[in-house]
């Protein structure tokens, strides 16, 4: 027996060796937001495409969507997303400040602030625009009913309320912009808990006069009811949505996935994935995309968070915390 022993160790590492370019394969789970579902489907398969080019590795790559707070309230509750792409950085902080799941300073480990791409917030209106909405002021008259996601759940929601209360505090003051707000959602006749879910409200539930969404969702509109459907307005001063992402390190570390969760986020940065969120109406932030796809994005007037909110945490605690703005204004509806 003893002398056996030598040939069934190298029959065992012989073995180990064949195996291992299957071990290198991966799957991943992104959890991302409502509105991302469209851009998703066609920037995986061309990651997939990448990645087994460059390395022979196969990765299968799942994706998760909802609303983008609930949805990362989820991986903060054990939902293993070795990444998570959402519309707003709180929903990527939380991450952070409840279990250390990435690191605090992860908007500084990818350019552009860790977002690959950008959008802004529209109107949609029915076809032919009958209630003549052309601007903000026109959402807060008698007699408009606006759809808009929950800014407590929504990413969507929420930057729905920040883009109208900036525009309103930068043409007046604080104290104006909360009585215009109040006003807007004294006309929201339905909180959806995501983009997606207010979408089905507006289209299919045929409720309300006006979507107010993001820019990208309005070409997935176009593309599931059609384009004679509705009109999208641009509002002359918007809000500018970042669209971060990060790797989720406690996952990636524990699954052994790190290295083709990187590629995945990185690979949004390229040439074929900044291509790819034009093509979805996303913003790219490569320059050179942006303006071959000028004519499917109208100049707008933007402002950030922090130019009118000093950043996202504060706006948070002033206006999304329980007991804050909104809850104060929406509970005297």
């Amino acid at each position: 027996m003893p002398t056996r022993l030598p040939h069934l160790l190298a029959t065992l590492c012989l073995t180990i060796g064949l195996a291992a370019p299957s071990w290198a394969d991966a799957t991943l789970l992104n959890v991302s937001y409502d509105v991302t579902r469209d851009f998703y489907k066609d920037y995986n398969p061309a990651f997939q495409q990448y990645w087994k080019a460059k390395t022979g590795e196969t990765v299968t790559l799942q994706q998760s969507h909802g609303g983008s707070s609930k949805q990362a309230m989820s991986v903060v509750a054990g939902l293993e997303a070795d990444v998570i792409t959402m519309n707003q950085a709180p929903d990527i902080d939380i991450l952070a400040e409840r279990g250390g799941l990435v690191p605090a300073e992860w908007q500084k480990r990818l350019p552009d602030r860790s977002s690959p791409f950008v959008s802004t917030i529209v109107f949609i209106v029915r076809q032919g625009n009958p209630k003549a909405i052309q601007d903000w002021a026109d959402l807060a008259k008698p007699g408009v009913q606006v759809i808009v996601p929950n800014p407590k759940t929504s990413g969507n929601g929420r930057y729905t309320y920040l883009a109208a209360w900036g525009q309103a505090q930068q043409a007046g003051n604080a104290e104006q912009a909360r009585a215009y707000v109040q006003k807007l959602f004294a006309n929201v006749p339905v909180l959806d808990a995501g983009g997606r879910a207010a979408t089905t409200t507006f289209m299919q539930r045929q409720i309300g006069d006006v979507l107010v969404t993001f820019e990208n969702e309005a070409e997935m509109v176009a593309r599931e009811f059609g384009r004679g459907s509705f009109t999208v307005v641009y509002p002359k001063r918007s809000i500018l949505a970042e669209n971060p992402v990060s790797v989720v390190d406690k996952v990636v570390d524990k699954k052994g996935t790190r290295k083709v969760a990187q590629a995945y986020l990185e690979y949004l940065w390229s040439p074929a994935g900044q291509e790819l969120a034009a093509q979805n109406y996303l913003r790219p932030r490569n320059s050179e995309t942006l303006k071959k796809y000028a004519a499917q994005f109208p100049p707008i007037q933007t402002f950030t968070v922090e130019q009118v909110f000093g950043g996202w945490r504060k706006a948070m605690d002033t206006h999304f915390r329980d007991g804050g703005v909104f809850d104060q204004i929406y509970s005297k509806k």
